[in-house]
C-alpha cells in the first residue's frame, strides 16, 4: 500500500508533495501513535508543530 502511495508522489505533478510520519502521545493511555498525512512541501514544518 504504502508503495502505491510512495509512486504517486514522484509522479511530475505529485513532487510538490510529501509524506509526513509524526509520532503522538496518547492523552488517554499514554501510549505513542503514528499520524500519517500527504501534505504540501509548504506546510511540513506547520504540520510537524501542531
Amino acid at each position: 500500500m504504502a508503495k502505491k502511495t510512495v509512486a504517486t508522489i514522484q509522479r511530475g505533478e505529485g513532487r510538490s508533495f510529501a509524506k509526513v510520519i509524526k509520532m503522538v502521545k496518547s492523552p488517554k493511555t499514554g501510549a505513542y501513535m503514528f499520524q500519517e498525512e500527504i501534505v504540501h512541501n509548504d506546510n511540513v514544518k506547520e504540520f510537524l508543530a501542531k
